[in-house]
């Protein structure tokens, strides 16, 4: 199967199954743990400013997180998570 029929069929099957239509689609309902993000920081050693800049977000993002004024989400909250569990992923992925 090509690439985009693959993506064409998986496409029409996201689209029944936003419609109801469950078919023989298979869900995977992945729990991401909530996260402290100032402990995380404190783990891998890292300042503010360089563990904002590490995970690619501004600092202020960073500092409204620690203080609870806002939450992460999406990727970032997985980041976090994979950075509790091992703090110096970021480091030993990327350049």
């Amino acid at each position: 199967m090509s690439a985009f029929n693959s993506i064409t069929k998986g496409l029409t099957e996201a689209l029944a199954f936003a419609d109801g239509d469950k078919g023989d689609a298979l869900v995977h309902k992945i729990i991401v743990p909530d996260v402290d993000i100032a402990k995380i920081r404190r783990k891998t050693g890292l300042s503010q400013a360089e563990f904002a800049q590490s995970i690619g977000v501004a600092k202020g993002t960073l500092l409204n997180w620690e203080h609870g004024r806002r939450r992460p989400s999406g990727p970032a909250h997985v980041l976090l998570a994979l950075i509790a569990q091992n703090p110096k992923v970021v480091q030993d992925m990327l350049p």
